[in-house]
């Protein structure tokens, strides 16, 4: 995932751009856009080489205020009017969702959502050091608190509210209690109020007709090393150990999916362990599911 989010960051500072002939090739590295980018990317550097906390807010910051001064992005106020609801609260088609042909769609929403939210959880707790011996603690109640989530923004007619991998900006930060998490909540729900001023963060700038984000994009860059550093509790001396892991770590970033990474990770591991005579040693829920991505992707792409 590290990988996942630094190509994210790269590719909204304009440093990379998509190419059609070797995927992706350099950008534009003298426009506005890759120059503030750098000049935060750097920043951020700096700060954390220094141990100061807040580098990665202090980096923002100091790129909204440039690109203020510049002009890439306008000033639109600060306080705003707060959107309503009416047009989406409760706008529930349930009979639809009931029809036959709803049910594979339903399937793949559930099998996405699912290991995209185990991979992100343990990602991140990886990250936070919160893991005992592998395994994640209190995962239930983690699990319990992003499907309510997901329940609750159905409701409200808004996008997924899910685990993100952004939260690795706060981790990285110094973020372990649960303060964090309601802080967070408390700064979105003040965000519907203050919209114009936050929306400075996120505003695309076009460069060649392309949207980049060089305000935040610093930011995913650093959050992706972060990250990173966690390659090395692989086994790398084991085969059936670092090899399904290498796969994962490719197949993540390549595919813009957490849940092909993990999929790919499954099947090679498992199909290691068979060949290798030692399939007792993989988790039944492990081959379970193994066999289960094998199936999708045969029916998948028949």
């Amino acid at each position: 995932m590290g990988l996942l989010i630094t190509l994210i960051g790269l590719e909204w500072s304009g440093i990379i751009k998509a190419n059609p002939h070797t995927f992706v090739s350099l950008g534009d590295i003298k426009s506005k856009s890759a120059l503030l980018s750098i000049f935060g990317l750097l920043l951020i550097a700096f700060l954390i080489s220094k141990k100061v906390k807040g580098a990665i807010l202090v980096g923002i910051l100091s790129n909204l205020a440039v690109a203020l001064l510049v002009g890439m992005v306008k000033f639109e106020g600060i306080i705003g009017k707060v959107p309503s609801l009416s047009s989406t609260f409760l706008k529930l088609d349930i009979l639809g969702a009931l029809k036959i042909n709803m049910l594979s769609v339903i399937f793949i929403f559930l099998f996405l959502d699912l290991f995209d939210t185990v991979g992100t959880l343990i990602g991140l707790a990886e990250q936070a050091n919160f893991l005992k011996e592998g395994r994640l603690p209190r995962a239930r109640g983690a699990l319990f608190s992003d499907a309510l989530g997901t329940v609750t923004g159905t409701l409200l007619g808004t996008s997924t509210i899910t685990s993100y991998i952004e939260s690795s900006t706060g981790i990285a930060e110094g973020a372990r209690t649960g303060i964090a998490n309601l802080v967070t909540a408390f700064m979105f729900l003040i965000s519907l109020v203050f919209y114009p001023l936050i929306k400075m963060v996120s505003t695309p700038v076009k460069v060649n007709g392309f949207n980049t984000y060089p305000i935040i994009a610093p930011s995913l860059i650093i959050v992706g090393w972060f990250m990173l550093s966690n390659i090395r509790k692989i086994n790398w001396d084991e085969f059936s150990e670092s090899f399904p892991a290498f796969v994962t770590i490719i197949t993540i970033p390549l595919t813009f999916s957490i849940t092909e990474g993990i999929s790919f990770g499954f099947i090679t591991y498992t199909f290691l362990k068979l060949v290798k005579g030692k399939l007792k040693e993989v988790p039944f829920l492990v081959s379970l599911f193994s066999l289960l991505f094998l199936l999708r992707y045969i029916f998948l792409f028949k």
